[in-house]
């Protein structure tokens, strides 16, 4: 591997919460606690949220915040070289692997699986 690798991390954000802001926290907190082990392994970790929530604290979002956030992560996607799917069901997460299985990225299941880079 020449070049460290930007691995998008995705896994359930607003899933099984209901909408309640206490549970939406941990599980961002949860896509979070991957991003120095990704880091440490000389990658640059990146969290779809991470881009989609100030694009929605600047837009109106009378389309649907869910519309915002799938379309943020499917052109981030186009900048990633892989993707670390975390455990949990997630329409979203489940829509991001697919995208990186029709560009041909890896998706790794498990922080062990991603190769370190030794620049």
């Amino acid at each position: 591997m020449t070049t460290p690798l930007l691995i998008l991390i995705a896994g359930p954000y607003r899933s099984g919460t209901g909408g309640d802001p206490d549970a939406i926290a941990r599980n961002l907190e949860r896509l979070e606690a991957a991003a120095a082990p990704i880091y440490a392994l000389g990658h640059v970790p990146m969290i779809g949220e991470w881009v989609a929530l100030p694009i929605l604290r600047g837009i109106d979002t009378a389309a649907g915040d869910s519309d915002v956030m799938y379309e943020t992560a499917r052109r981030l996607l186009q900048h990633c070289d892989a993707v670390l799917r975390l455990p949990g069901e997630s329409s979203g997460a489940d829509t991001d692997v697919a995208i990186a299985r029709q560009r041909g990225i890896p998706v790794y299941t498990e922080l062990s699986e991603i190769p370190a880079f030794e620049g």
